[in-house]
């Protein structure tokens, strides 16, 4: 049997945790640069007047007219709460694989003579005292009714956010009430045209023959076919997977002018992504910079530019990266232009281990490497930038996300830990 835990509205139960007053009160999490609303919390959903993904500049008066607390993004704190109910369900299971920052699978293999409704509450409810998350058990034969199961706890009246399908009668039963939208792995281009032969719940698609799913929807789909009918297909992937591209992309806080902050925004990026390249013991061949106007402006000139540059040898060392990423910055970087966003993108990733020599290149010396793992360890300790690039600069606050409504980092500062008097 597997486990199926999902946190129920992560980033506001987060916001929720360390603000008891607002226990049973609407939440809201806003994306970058409190742009539009990306998450919300059952209280707030149910205020059908608040979409969604809406531009916050459009809704500001109905969140306050309704009392609704909107929170900025404090990926800080989500990501460091995200471990600890991880390392909860360690507990549960020797093998746990993390699906997303509030999502995971468990393995009950060898677990059959438990009494598996009650351990699905145990881990509810562990989860809840320990860290104060609400999360939904979903336990079933395979990956995607593990899913389903997951998402029937939530949905339906009765299962207090646990469900475990152990009988077929229960299979059954739960294919039938699941549309076929709801299935994991069929998106809504492909619901869409299963609807189109009369496909409308997981039921009817279990029923289509095997050479026809085979045939219109590959392996993959043949793979949710076989789960949907309690066969498992999908193995479970305790060690994530090497990403094969890593980048990231940030609109400023306000729209820039001059060159040089545009480099010191470049160079913090560029240190993020050489972090996460060294975390999984990688190299990239490829490095990618490109800037754009904001072209949702109807006053200001638009431009875009993006570029691509291959790196002499593949390289993870951050300040390698910065020199190559503001040669290339320099190069599409036009005056006269109000820049919106910068960003930079890694590809051609391999392991650190395979990286060959460049013959008209000098090796990179053993003293540059240690000197990464010396600020990576650093950083660690005492937080993110804590020692970080000269070119990044001390402007930061010029150019960085607007975040007026972000919460404090109650698990990471030592100057933002919750105090009660």
């Amino acid at each position: 049997m597997i486990a199926m835990m999902d946190c129920n509205s992560f980033y506001a139960s987060c916001e929720q945790v360390f603000r008891p007053d607002l226990w049973g009160k609407p939440v809201v999490v806003l994306s970058n640069n409190d742009g539009c609303v990306i998450a919300a919390n059952k209280e707030a959903k149910q205020l059908a007047h608040i979409p969604m993904f809406e531009p916050v500049f459009k809704i500001r008066d109905v969140l306050v007219k309704n009392n609704v607390q909107f929170f900025s993004s404090n990926y800080t704190l989500y990501g460091e709460m995200s471990q600890r109910v991880m390392n909860i369900l360690e507990t549960f299971s020797p093998e746990v694989e993390v699906y997303s920052i509030d999502e995971a699978f468990l393995n009950l293999e060898g677990m059959g003579h438990l009494d598996l409704q009650r351990y699905g509450h145990q881990i509810k409810d562990t989860i809840f005292r320990y860290v104060g998350l609400p999360v939904g058990v979903g336990i079933a034969p395979t990956k995607v009714l593990a899913k389903l199961a997951n998402r029937i706890s939530k949905k339906v009246e009765g299962h207090d956010h646990v469900f475990v399908m152990d009988t077929d009668e229960k299979r059954l039963e739960a294919l039938k009430w699941a549309k076929i939208g709801d299935v994991w792995g069929i998106g809504r281009q492909l619901s869409k045209r299963l609807r189109n032969i009369g496909v409308f719940t997981a039921y009817d698609f279990t029923q289509l023959s095997l050479a026809w799913v085979r045939k219109e929807m590959t392996v993959v789909g043949e793979r949710l076919w076989r789960e949907l009918r309690g066969e498992p297909c999908m193995d479970f992937t305790i060690q994530p997977k090497s990403k094969k591209a890593i980048g990231t992309a940030k609109s400023f806080g306000q729209k820039l002018e001059d060159l040089e902050r545009m480099e010191e925004a470049c160079a913090y990026y560029i240190s993020e992504v050489a972090e996460v390249l060294r975390t999984q013991k990688s190299c990239a061949s490829y490095l990618q910079v490109f800037v754009h106007t904001n072209y949702h402006s109807k006053v200001d000139r638009q431009y875009s530019k993006s570029i691509v540059v291959t790196l002499p040898v593949p390289t993870n060392n951050t300040f390698s990266l910065i020199v190559e990423a503001r040669k290339a910055l320099q190069r599409i970087y036009v005056s006269g232009y109000r820049y919106k966003k910068v960003g930079v993108n890694l590809y051609g990733i391999i392991p650190q281990q395979f990286v060959q020599g460049n013959l008209f290149e000098p090796p990179l010396c053993a003293g540059k490497s240690t000197l990464m793992q010396t600020v990576d360890a650093i950083n660690n300790k005492f937080g993110k930038s804590t020692v970080s690039s000269g070119l990044v600069g001390t402007r930061i606050n010029e150019w960085e996300l607007i975040k007026k409504e972000r919460s404090p980092r109650y698990t990471t500062k030592w100057n933002e830990l919750l105090t009660i008097e």
